[in-house]
């Protein structure tokens, strides 16, 4: 039987300051490598017009450089901040329209739903994410900033979810936090 490839995933974190970005490769067995890793910025000083290109200027790059075959972006929830929570739906919607303009599949993930597949737990703090992130990807340090650690963990998230482009993946035996997501979200269905 011949080996697939893996799947390769970019997980947005959108902000309008800090854009978090990061590429994982997926095995079928649910091994994960890490691609690359880093934060698009623009300064809060700037337009916003300015800072929209800024941002959209440094995701094609990692586009370019990385050709995923799947997107996966944070998806925007309410927060009391109105400022903070456009920016991030601003950003959001760049990532997206550039994987639309590349034919790219592309799906939102909640913060919730990535800390479960990550941690086995919704409500985990970002150390608790910052540290599965770096076990899963046998990295010697927790990846830093934040941001980055969590566009990371959307990448993660999205290939072990069975996400679009993931059949491979999706076929492979579940890992422990895995499998508590699932059976949290087969318990939230009843």
């Amino acid at each position: 039987m011949a080996s697939r490839s893996p799947l390769r995933v970019l997980g947005v974190d959108p902000g309008l300051t800090r854009c978090g970005v990061g590429v994982v490769d997926v095995a079928p067995d649910r091994s994960a490598k890490l691609v690359h890793v880093g934060v698009v910025r623009s300064d809060p000083s700037w337009p916003i017009a300015e800072r929209l290109a800024a941002i959209a200027a440094g995701l094609r790059e990692v586009f370019d450089a990385h050709s995923p075959d799947v997107v996966a972006v944070e998806r925007v929830f309410a927060q009391q901040n109105r400022t903070s929570v456009m920016g991030t739906a601003q950003a959001s919607g760049i990532a997206l329209l550039i994987a639309g303009e590349r034919g790219i599949p592309a799906a939102t993930h909640t913060p919730s739903e990535v800390k479960a597949a990550v941690t086995g737990y919704g409500a985990a703090d970002k150390i608790q994410v910052q540290t599965m992130v770096a076990r899963v990807l046998r990295l010697d340090a927790l990846p830093k900033p934040a941001d980055a650690a969590d566009a990371l963990a959307l990448a993660l998230c999205h290939a072990w979810r069975g996400g679009s482009s993931a059949g491979a993946a999706a076929s492979a035996p579940l890992t422990p936090a895995q499998q508590a997501w699932a059976d949290a979200e087969r318990l939230a269905r009843r």
